[in-house]
């Protein structure tokens, strides 16, 4: 699991930080995780190859977490695209990129698929074999989600060296990896458990965007291998994350520590600040494993 941070500022515009997007590398898959402006830039000086990118998460409809998908859609037809996109995001979403679509006359030449999203409670948005991503509804200004990606089990290990002691059938490995138990010919049932290991353990990732302090998301991120988590705000500012629907570098880490994380990173900082160092040491005064997270940063669990 790689996960590479291509912006991680708040609003403000600055020359040398990028509102907020990133990429999720998990199971073969590259999920795009919100897409502030300047995202498709960060994506060539990352070395992300677009046509990789099936899927895009939006959080929310504020302009730094989503005003350069219209651009990234737009290059991808200039790139001739042809395999189909799917973006997850807000209800609106689909008029917003539509609406620009076809007043500059750019309709895609590949397919196209909104899945907006309305929800307040926790749902599954997309699911295949190896991997299930679930939203994380958030506290926001506006309908704000979160997402949730975990691995699933893979098959068990088979262990020749105890197998070889049994005269079982090639055909039944199969079904010896996905757990089950064999009988003999003469009626012996020899458990699973004798003939196999445990399969690799999943990992699992929670992006947190844009959210106030809020403990009800506590059990959807529980044991998590990565917990990346807004903090907007250091102590000083901690009267601010109320009424703009943001949450302090402490706020994040008590967050992670509850619901037992195994790393946080943080981001989303206020650019009223000059050194990020400081929300990391703020961070740690609740909890142990915080990474800072900051344009360009990679992470790989």
């Amino acid at each position: 699991m790689k996960l590479t941070i291509l912006g991680c500022y708040s609003a403000t515009p600055r020359t040398f930080t990028n509102p907020t997007s990133q990429v999720l590398e998990i199971n073969n898959h590259t999920f795009l995780i919100d897409c502030g402006e300047g995202t498709q830039v960060e994506l060539r000086r990352n070395k992300v190859k677009f046509s990789r990118i099936k899927h895009i998460f939006i959080s929310h409809l504020h302009g730094d977490h989503f005003f350069g998908l219209i651009g990234l859609v737009s290059t991808f037809r200039m790139l001739s695209r042809d395999i189909p996109l799917h973006i997850h995001g807000p209800k609106g979403i689909k008029e917003a990129i539509t609406l620009q679509l076809k007043l500059s006359s750019s309709w895609t030449d590949y397919p196209l698929h909104f899945h907006e999203l309305t929800s307040t409670e926790s749902e599954v948005v997309f699911e295949d074999e190896t991997i299930i991503v679930k939203t994380i509804p958030l506290q926001h200004r506006v309908y704000c989600n979160g997402f949730l990606f975990q691995e699933k089990p893979g098959d068990r290990k088979l262990l020749m060296s105890k197998v070889m002691n049994y005269d079982i059938d090639k055909a039944y490995y199969r079904s010896i990896k996905k757990g089950k138990d064999v009988t003999l010919d003469d009626g012996t049932i020899v458990p699973n458990e004798e003939l196999t290991d445990d399969p690799k353990p999943t990992k699992s990732y929670a992006y947190c965007s844009d959210t106030r302090y809020d403990e009800a998301k506590i059990s959807l991120i529980k044991d998590v291998t990565a917990l990346y988590h807004e903090s907007t705000f250091l102590e000083s500012h901690k009267h601010l994350c109320a009424t703009t629907g943001h949450s302090s570098a402490i706020e994040a880490a008590t967050i992670a520590k509850k619901a037992n994380v195994g790393t946080l990173i943080l981001g989303h900082y206020s650019t009223r600040y000059d050194n990020i160092g400081l929300f990391r040491e703020e961070a740690k005064t609740v909890f142990d494993n915080v990474e800072i997270g900051d344009d360009g940063e990679v992470f790989e669990f």
